[in-house]
């Protein structure tokens, strides 16, 4: 008999966590998200988000043993953005049991019905920052650390109860060449020239940290019409920040300046960590920080994690100019591979400097939804 408990405790949060590291042991593909963030993104008192997010979160016992999880989300100013009345479903995780999944996913509908919404839509996150998208292709593919894998039952059993596509992202995996392309070259050349812009040319991190709020507000403009999006505030913001910026490697990150020193687009790119987190088993100590510094020091795959060009600037081949100079930066460095981003299928503008790497989509996530 299947029974759900809602998370109120340490210890239930604890194995919330931990659900998928039992349910994915000896999976070679699935990335484990580090449990010390996971615990960040998840707590009231973490994550600014709750400012304008409120969330609970389940876990389903099928004979007294977990069997899945799941977290309703509802993002207030999404809703208000969108001018709909949502419930996200995310951090949805189960064994191959409609019993299970189906209880999981009634308890977000009526919690969602309870609160007054009437669509439930997911997997999605708080915010566009955190994983979201249920693959649907790719399954023996590895994944990055920024985007959800999942069992090739998860989409069969949320279509069995009446969710339909919402939209899809797609990623690619992009061969790096020996050299950078000249006709890349001769297009960033020209589109500074043309728009007085420059690349910010810096050799240490913490150069990038008087640019990182400017990247963001130029990530808000470029993101808002994007699906399910919602502006960032500063201190989301500043979480991120905190997050990501001290891993970052310069060599890997390119902004692109305006004459008044305004970001105008970027790219920003990692070490994969995917192996190295698959060792790692979402534990830092005792040894899981050893294979992650590994992976940042030396590495021949990068994770193309973000790219945003402020929308004045759109469609005049700015990424040109940004994906220029990352390109340079991996052969100086040996990598051989890129993953992208994932992109929603429909904006194909961000995946149109692609095609001269050999790009193979190899993976696809996608949101569902049905009306309450």
């Amino acid at each position: 008999m299947v029974e759900i408990q809602e998370v109120q405790t340490k210890k239930q949060l604890s194995e919330f966590i931990r659900f998928p590291d039992a349910l994915y042991k000896g999976n070679k593909f699935k990335v484990p998200q580090l449990h010390v963030y996971e615990k960040s993104v998840l707590k009231p008192d973490k994550n600014p988000a709750f400012e304008f997010c409120e969330a609970k979160y389940w876990l389903a016992y099928d004979n007294n043993k977990i069997a899945g999880r799941i977290a309703g989300i509802i993002n207030r100013k999404a809703n208000e953005v969108w001018n709909e009345k949502i419930v996200r479903f995310g951090w949805v995780d189960f064994t191959d049991n409609t019993e299970v999944s189906a209880a999981l996913i009634k308890t977000v509908e009526d919690w969602g019905k309870s609160k007054g919404m009437t669509k439930i839509q997911g997997p999605m996150g708080f915010t566009d920052m955190d994983l979201e998208g249920m693959l649907v292709e790719g399954f023996g593919e590895t994944g990055t650390q920024a985007v959800i894998y999942n069992y090739p039952y998860y989409p069969v059993h949320i279509e069995n109860f009446g969710f339909e596509k919402e939209a899809d992202w797609i990623q690619f995996e992009l061969k790096v060449p020996d050299k950078v392309p000249e006709k890349l070259i001769r297009m960033s050349e020209l589109v500074q020239k043309k728009y007085g812009l420059r690349p910010l040319k810096i050799k240490k991190a913490k150069e990038l940290l008087p640019y990182a709020k400017k990247m963001f507000h130029t990530l808000n403009s470029a993101f808002k019409e994007l699906y399910g999006y919602s502006p960032l505030n500063e201190k989301q913001i500043d979480f991120y920040i905190k997050q990501y910026f001290s891993m970052v490697n310069p060599a890997y990150v390119s902004i692109v300046l305006d004459e008044a020193d305004d970001v105008v687009g970027f790219g920003v790119s990692f070490a994969s960590l995917s192996e190295a987190m698959i060792k790692a088993k979402g534990k830092l100590y005792p040894t899981g920080f050893i294979h992650i510094l590994k992976a940042m020091r030396k590495n021949d795959k990068v994770d193309l994690l973000l790219q945003g060009v402020k929308p004045g600037y759109q469609n005049k081949g700015i990424p040109a100019i940004f994906f220029s100079e990352m390109m340079q930066a991996y052969i100086d460095n040996g990598v051989k591979t890129a993953i992208t981003s994932h992109a929603l299928e429909n904006n194909k503008s961000s995946y149109l400097l692609f095609k001269d790497y050999e790009p193979r989509q190899h993976l696809r996530r996608r949101s569902y939804a049905k009306l309450l």
